[in-house]
């Protein structure tokens, strides 16, 4: 072990930064996060310091460095671009025994900077020994994305309950077993979703054997590229218990689930109805009341015609507490990587999603509205219905040579991106793959000017078609 690590209270504790440029700014930053009192001794401060000083968040307490300075402080840095200077306040803190680091000078260094993870109560540091700085560096942005940021107010509720629970609990056992309890349920989802009178009542039930069971996370997957899945979504999946996804979560995704974690699928595909919605919506209550934590997958985003506003209806009813996290819908994804531009100052200035599978009879559609030119449609689920649909948009003013795409498997390997015109659409749509996405309108034309996603294999074998022709562009 080259370094001992430990954490320094230093608020309010006096530290002497030699050095007023860049690099001192840096650290005064840092040290100021930690509510240190900081002393400078530079000749000049640069804008940054000189703003902190005009503050009074820094003292600038003198232009020239002297061993006085150091007999009052905590710790001691140096960071001027003087290399003698720097090692002059080395030796002089050392044989006054305060702790002191030169900037970018390992040998010279009682102690180092860590990289930290910085969640209010709950830190993290990283360290290489000052061997190896970029790599811990590189460690800390990996953990950054796997702690979330809730996680200090976890550890302040924590504290504050620190008495309480050991007045109640006597051992150490029965303390851990609790806090283990407590921090794998319901009371983190709700400092989660910053209910935070609803934590701490969640503790004290759970403090008193009362605990009512787990939570449901509804959770867009996104278009089916796992690097689409969002951040806050990944943490979710995997510290799931049980996840239930349907038919449009894809197989990368499912790969980032828990290993030890179990997997229902409650999927459907068009025209064949594997789990009725009421009993996924069933499901859900039940595993939540076994004292779960349950990941309710969807495909795309839960609310862009993913049925999870019915699903946490049933749960607002049954009085089972949940969170939503967000995911990139199809219409967005799909047609990003087949370089199709929602909305473009030169063809389209709004743009409609709609579904073409309905719960009622479609006559209900109001499909002028839809058939209006500069405005792009994206249809989801349409390919079942595509002759109704063109039939439709071109009785109702939508000109019949409106380029038009079909987007299958948008975002994956195996994206295919058929071209046509309006008057196509049920030939399209009846070569496609499913599931596949519909987008009508004058944006469509930049496909073959933007697409980017897999572009040599796009070049080695898609033909050059006009879009007057049925042109297929393979997207891969």
């Amino acid at each position: 072990m080259h370094y001992f690590p430990l954490f320094a209270d230093l608020k309010s504790r006096p530290v002497l930064v030699v050095g007023g440029g860049s690099v001192a700014a840096r650290k005064v930053n840092l040290l100021l996060q930690a509510n240190a009192e900081i002393r400078i001794v530079a000749q000049k401060l640069n804008l940054e310091l000189t703003t902190l000083e005009a503050q009074g968040k820094v003292f600038w307490l003198a232009k020239h460095f002297s061993a006085e300075q150091l007999k009052s402080v905590f710790l001691v840095i140096a960071a001027t671009n003087d290399e003698q200077l720097n090692q002059r306040v080395f030796r002089l803190a050392e044989s006054q025994h305060k702790l002191v680091n030169v900037v970018d000078d390992q040998p010279h260094c009682s102690f180092i900077f860590p990289s930290i993870i910085d969640r209010g109560s709950l830190q993290v540091a990283i360290s290489s020994a000052g061997r190896a700085p970029v790599l811990a560096r590189l460690l800390r942005e990996k953990l950054e994305a796997l702690l979330p940021q809730h996680l200090g107010k976890i550890a302040e509720i924590s504290g504050k309950w620190r008495d309480k629970v050991k007045q109640r609990l006597h051992s150490v056992t029965e303390r851990r077993r609790f806090w283990e309890t407590l921090f794998s349920g319901r009371f983190v989802n709700l400092v989660k979703n910053q209910q935070i009178e609803l934590a701490e009542e969640e503790l004290a039930r759970q403090l008193e054997n009362d605990y009512q069971g787990g939570v449901v996370s509804l959770v867009g997957a996104g278009p089916g590229d796992a690097g689409l899945l969002t951040l806050k979504g990944l943490q979710e999946i995997q510290q799931a218990d049980v996840v239930l996804y349907d038919a449009l979560v894809s197989d990368e995704i499912l790969g980032l689930i828990r290993r030890d974690a179990d997997r229902i699928f409650v999927g459907k595909r068009a025209q064949r109805q594997y789990v009725a919605q009421e009993d996924t919506n069933q499901l859900l209550v039940k595993l939540a009341r076994q004292g779960k934590r349950v990941v309710r997958l969807k495909g795309g985003d839960p609310f862009v015609f993913g049925r999870g506003g019915e699903e946490l209806e049933t749960l607002v009813e049954n009085r089972i507490p949940f969170s939503v996290v967000p995911g990139i819908t199809a219409g967005i994804g799909a047609t990003a990587y087949a370089g199709i531009p929602l909305t473009h100052r030169d063809y389209a200035q709004s743009a409609v999603f709609v579904t073409g599978h309905r719960k009622a009879d479609a006559s209900d559609i109001e499909w002028q509205t839809l058939a209006r030119s500069h405005q792009t449609l994206v249809i989801y689920m349409g390919t079942l219905k595509a002759s109704f649909i063109a039939e439709q948009l071109q009785q109702h003013g939508r000109d019949s040579n409106t380029p038009l795409a079909v987007i299958s498997q948008g975002t994956q390997l195996t994206q295919t991106t058929l071209v046509g015109r309006l008057k196509n659409l049920a030939e399209l749509a009846k070569n496609a793959p499913t599931p596949a996405l519909i987008v009508v309108g004058e944006v469509v034309e930049l496909h073959h000017k933007l697409a980017w996603f897999g572009e040599d294999k796009q070049r080695q074998k898609r033909p050059h078609f006009t879009l007057d022709s049925l042109a297929i562009g393979q997207v891969a």
